[in-house]
């Protein structure tokens, strides 16, 4: 990095990191007290994290009013942190940049809040030292790659009281809430569910590169867990980093699939393996099939997902299918509807309640076609009504930003978010043991 450069960028608020390691220098966790009696409107916050998903929910906070930035941190100093900091500069943020984050919140005395965005393996310390500095945490899923992990985000919580919201967003999502509020819970418009399809295929990717000149130091590399620069740059394909596809893409989904049934799972049973890409580097499967049991209030529900790596046909999306009703939903914009079954079965309520709108394709009256006995005519399909267009993180960054205010509840608090990292996690267990797994009610509670 030139001279120039390190003049913008203030290298008198990093901290210098070969220095620190040479003399030993160890942080203890700093205990912040408050004087202020409570939460304004505008709030502090850092972002710890800044790489690909910490960009994605900077953009996003950076459309939120009231929100100031104060610090960011991470350990790739001549990249993701240069640009992270020059961007929240450019809008007018006056913040100070660091390497470490137990510095950070020793010098950084009126943070409000904490963006947590690091490798699913560093989120229990980063988000357990936060707490325990006083600081409210945004923590992106998964909470942990391991359970033990994620048990003591879930204890500090519990222990020191702060907001903790876990970045399952689809439960801030507008077209989410509809479907659960209205015609999950309200109407029940689906009727009695039965089964659950699901999936998030992406195309074959090579592995993530990075410009040699901005190499970290292998020092700096192995000081926060990384054997050389290829894992930093794709952690999520090794085991001791992440938690695999299964958890990086299907855990946002296999959330919904708590939500929406209002369970958790009985029993799971999977397939996998890395079938594709050269294991060396990639440990984890690169497809993933799971079929789940949920025993719910109305009936026993066969739910099934599928990620794989090397196709994207069809992307990502839900289906939730009952005897009434079949509801397609997806946090891709503009995809998603809901289709009835036929039969004597009333849609004309919800559709004045603006539940849903009228049907977009109607099935035609008459028809010269002759089906086979054993084909079926495709229903209707009727659209929801909600038009979201905001980033898709927005809404609920918003929501926890607001109930540090105290103007709203958590939408995903880290008891719901420890039930979905129990659900997801032991998709990888099956995959091993070859065989069906069962759940006790009991793990999925602390």
């Amino acid at each position: 990095m030139d001279e120039n450069l390190k003049n913008e960028l203030n290298r008198r608020e990093f901290l210098k990191v070969s220095a620190a390691a040479g003399a030993g220098v160890i942080f203890s966790p700093y205990i912040k007290t408050f004087s202020k009696k409570g939460v304004g409107n505008d709030l502090n916050i850092a972002v710890l994290g800044t790489g690909a998903q910490g960009q994605v929910l900077l953009n996003a906070i950076l459309k939120i009013p009231n929100i100031k930035f104060k610090a960011v941190c991470d350990i790739w100093e001549t990249y993701n942190l240069q640009r992270a900091y020059r961007l929240l500069q450019k809008y007018g943020h006056k913040l100070n940049a660091y390497t470490d984050y137990q510095e950070m919140l020793a010098k950084e005395k009126d943070l409000d809040a904490v963006i947590i965005a690091t490798p699913d393996f560093w989120h229990a310390d980063h988000a357990v030292a936060c707490m325990e500095a006083g600081l409210h945490v945004y923590c992106e899923k998964e909470m942990s790659n391991t359970l033990e992990g994620a048990r003591r985000i879930v204890e500090a919580q519990k222990r020191t009281g702060k907001k903790v919201q876990i970045g399952h967003q689809r439960r801030s999502n507008p077209n989410y809430l509809h479907c659960y509020n209205h015609l999950i819970n309200e109407s029940g418009i689906l009727g009695k569910i039965t089964t659950v399809n699901g999936q998030w295929n992406r195309s074959v990717q090579p592995d993530n590169g990075w410009p040699k000149p901005n190499t970290i130091p292998a020092g700096l590399l192995n000081r926060y867990g990384f054997e050389n620069m290829h894992q930093h740059r794709n952690w999520r394909w090794y085991k001791k980093l992440g938690g695999g596809p299964i958890v990086d893409l299907g855990s946002h989904q296999i959330d919904i699939y708590n939500w929406f049934l209002k369970a958790t799972p009985n029993s799971v049973i999977a397939s996998g393996g890395t079938d594709y890409y050269d294991k060396r580097t990639h440990e984890w499967y690169d497809t993933v099939l799971a079929t789940y049991t949920y025993k719910t209030e109305k009936s026993v529900v066969r739910a099934s997902y599928q990620t794989i790596t090397t196709n994207s046909n069809q992307g990502y999306f839900e289906c939730f299918m009952g005897d009434q009703g079949s509801l397609t939903i997806s946090e891709s914009a503009g995809r998603g509807g809901i289709y009835k079954e036929p039969g004597n079965i009333d849609w004309e309520k919800w559709i004045r309640m603006g539940y849903i709108e009228a049907p977009t394709d109607e099935v035609p009256k008459t028809s010269t076609a002759v089906l086979d006995v054993r084909e079926t005519v495709a229903p209707p399909k009727h659209k929801l009504p909600i038009q979201f267009n905001d980033p898709y993180h927005k809404p609920h960054l918003e929501n926890f930003f607001n109930a540090i205010r105290g103007k709203e509840k958590l939408n995903c608090p880290v008891e719901v978010g420890y039930e979905t990292a129990v659900t997801v996690l032991k998709v990888n267990e099956a995959v091993i043991s070859k065989r069906e797994l069962f759940f006790n009610k009991s793990e999925f509670k602390i």
